[in-house]
This record gives C-alpha cells, structure tokens and sequence, in this order.
C-alpha cells in the first residue's frame, strides 16, 4: 500500500519517493518501459522478472516526508529498508522511479551535481560508526567540512559547535579508540550534522549498543531534533524505537511498502494480518493518546497538572494518583476537556489491551 502523491510537489514536501524500483540481475531495465517505474500491473512485472531469477529489493516504494517530520522505514532483515533510504542518497542506483528532493528528481543529478548535494544538503548516520581511528573527535567531525575546502579555523569553529551540541565537549582531542559506544555514535552524529544538512538519512544508528545506551541516544536524538527541526529518514527493525521516535512509519516486506501511517494507526489499524502480527507486542498504552480519550470538562478543573492532547496514555496515567476525578486537557494554556481513569480502561478494553 503506497501513499497518494497529489501533494508532492507543494512545499509541504521535502523528500518525495515515486514508484522506486531496485532490481537485480542480468538487464532489469527491461521490464520498465519509462524511468519512472510507473507500471499499469506492478504485481505482474514483479512475478515476470522474478520467474527470470530476478531479484527485486525495492519494488514500487512510494511516499513523502514533509519539512522537519521524522519518517521512520521499518521491516524485518532482508525487507528493502536500507536499499531504499540507499536509494534516495544514490549510494545505490535505482532500477526505476523518480527521487524528488525540492521537486528536483535526483536521480537525474550529474555526478558533479550529486556531489555537491551530498556535501552541503544531506548528512548520513550509519550503524557501522566509520570514524577515522587516527584522527581525534575533532579531526573526524571537522573531515566532511575539510572535503568541503572550508578553512581549518572555519571548519574548527563548526566543528566544536557541533561536538558542543552533542554533549562531547571536553573530548575533542580523544581517539575513537579511547571513547565509548556511545560516544563514538556521537562523533558519527556530529559529523553527519557539521555540513548542517537539509535532510538527514539514518540507517538504524543505535542498533550496535547495549539497550541502555541505546535510550540514551535515542534522548539524546529527539533533543537534538526538537533544537534542529530536520527532515529525517530513519531505519530501524525495532518498532518500540519507531514508536518513540517516528511521526510516521513505513512499514515493509519483501521489497514492498505495505503501510504508512501513524504509529498510533499502524497498532490500532494495520493493514493486514503481517503489520497486526509485527506489532502485536506493542503496549497500545504507549500509542493511545488523550486526544483519543477527552471527555467534557468539570467547572471545577483547574490547569493544574493539565496534558496536552498528545500525550500518551503511558505518560498520563501516573498524574491519576493526584486526580482521580480527572486530569485536565489543554490548549493554548485552556482547559478543553478531561481524561479520567474510566476512559482510560474503556478505551484500553476497546484495543483489546490485557491488564
């Protein structure tokens, strides 16, 4: 299932992927009439070049990410996930289809022109941190601003600012070798931001560390993205990381797209029994928000201890212990309605959530 793409070329589109196809093996251009992998029978062509021992690792993929939105990719190994955010970098070259950063298809970018977008608009985080073991913290975070040719005192200045951001200072002149996991990850996240790139690509970033640190990165990422407001495209197999970080989620198999959504529509309404069983684990106290649960407000609430309308059952259900009567909902600083413990549990009953 793929998004509409009527809006794609209004400015509320920052990144736009079009019927991208990646297929491998002897000649599949073949099988695609135009470039733009726009097929009357998708489905058909794919069963076509697979008899032929084709392989499609990307088939079809359509979808959009708006202006400072995180988009989350997701699916178990071997679902296409990391060939299609390589794709929309052209680390690998698409079989069909149309990438449209801007409204300009890059998939027809020279190579000149590619690489001058590499450097100045995109910035790429992967598991495997890649960092320069003989170079310090700085040296590694300043290197894409040194590819750049901006001056060293220039290049410094960003860098530090940066190494700043992502809590590393005091370690400027440490070895890759003498820092943790963690901090490693966080040279690879600086440097990825030093060009202070329009889009950021992360291909599961935090899935090498211990789960501790895992959530300490994953704070640290929505702190810096609350500061920085990037359009992101983040891979990941793990759904409660999704959960916690994505606005919304493409969810794949075997090459395909097989819903988009919001994380709170792909628990609550997947769109076939693969997504109802990937995500069937997922505490829903985690997705519901209050927006889900308000009720009409008492003359007698206050502002006090008040919820917004995003707030997660998870993160509302300790302010009970205080009110049980209710707990205010707020919007611009007004009382909109209430949430009480009732609703919560009729609404967790409805989900199908076991106590």
């Amino acid at each position: 299932m793929s998004e509409s793409n009527n809006s794609s070329r209004t400015s509320d589109v920052k990144i736009s992927c079009r019927n991208v196809w990646k297929v491998y093996g002897g000649q599949p251009e073949q099988y695609f009439n135009s470039g733009n992998g726009k097929l009357d029978d998708p489905m058909a062509v794919h069963a076509d070049f697979t008899e032929s021992g084709y392989i499609g690792a990307a088939c079809d993929v359509s979808f959009d990410v708006k202006p400072g939105e995180i988009f989350i990719i997701m699916g178990l190994s071997g679902s296409g996930k990391s060939t299609v955010v390589r794709c929309l970098s052209r680390l690998v070259e698409a079989t069909a289809g149309e990438v449209l950063l801007d409204g300009e298809n890059l998939l027809n970018a020279s190579e000149k022109e590619l690489i001058n977008i590499r450097r100045h608009k995109m910035g790429m985080v992967f598991q495997n941190f890649g960092l320069l073991p003989h170079q310090t913290v700085l040296e590694n975070v300043a290197f894409p601003l040194r590819v750049q040719g901006l001056d060293r005192q220039e290049r410094e200045k960003r860098a530090l600012k940066v190494i700043e951001l992502v809590g590393l200072e005091g370690r400027e002149t440490s070895f890759p070798r003498e820092l943790s996991g963690g901090q490693q990850q966080r040279v690879g996240i600086a440097r990825s931001l030093a060009v202070e790139p329009e889009i950021w690509f992360l291909d599961e970033p935090f899935s090498a560390l211990d789960p501790l640190i895992r959530r300490q990165m994953q704070d640290e990422f929505l702190r810096l993205q609350k500061m920085l407001h990037k359009t992101i495209v983040f891979i990941t197999h793990d759904f409660l990381e999704a959960l916690r970080l994505g606005d919304r989620i493409a969810i794949m198999r075997d090459g395909w797209v097989v819903q988009i959504g919001t994380p709170a529509d792909v628990v609550m309404n997947p769109a076939n029994e693969y997504v109802a069983e990937f995500t069937q684990d997922v505490p829903r106290v985690r997705v519901i928000t209050v927006s889900e649960v308000i009720e009409p407000a008492d003359d007698g609430l206050t502002i006090d201890n008040g919820v917004s309308t995003t707030t997660t059952l998870e993160e509302l259900m300790p302010l009970f212990v205080h009110n049980e009567s209710g707990v205010p909902v707020l919007e611009d600083g007004k009382i909109i309605g209430k949430v009480t413990p009732s609703g919560v549990v009729k609404a967790l009953a409805y989900s199908g959530e076991n106590a």
